[in-house]
């Protein structure tokens, strides 16, 4: 798992509507909530999804993208965005490559892990750092508390 301070591994995943997504690209426009769930559809990926869905508003005003990763398939992702009127794109990993290398791999790489990063803009040569992080497999209550802190350190003084 990524430490705050590490460097944020770049990466190019295809989103849920097939078009080529580059860290470096999304981090162009500020930082970046960048968060894993294991499965699309699952009751608590959908509960955390729409969490996110709800507080994109907040984040997009103190100037924070979010965009989630798991190892469906693209057309999973269009259907699991589209249920769920989610605003913020899907990246499909199939191979885990990213997840990886994100630390959200776990028994021998079976599963991932629910892990939610925010990702800095970095120093030139390196794409991101890793400013923040929540880890909590089996709830979403720390990573909503997570958003809070985002907001919080973006938008010192504002209550959310």
């Amino acid at each position: 798992m990524l430490n705050i301070g590490d460097a944020a591994p770049d990466f190019t995943l295809a989103d849920d509507a097939g078009a080529e997504v580059s860290l470096e690209g999304l981090l162009r426009s500020g930082p970046v909530v960048l968060y894993f769930y294991p499965v699309d559809f699952t009751p608590v990926c959908t509960a955390e999804a729409c969490m996110f869905r709800d507080w994109t508003g907040r984040l997009a005003d103190a100037g924070v993208r979010v965009v989630g990763i798991s190892p469906q398939g693209v057309e999973s992702k269009a259907r699991f965005k589209q249920k769920h009127a989610l605003n913020f794109p899907l990246l499909a990993d199939p191979d885990k490559t990213v997840i990886r290398a994100y630390g959200a791999a776990f028994l021998f790489g079976l599963f991932t892990r629910r892990v939610t990063y925010l990702i800095e803009p970095g120093p030139p040569g390196n794409p991101g750092v890793v400013a923040d992080r929540a880890v909590a497999d089996v709830t979403v209550g720390p990573h909503e508390a997570f958003v809070q802190r985002v907001l919080e350190r973006r938008s010192p003084g504002v209550r959310h």
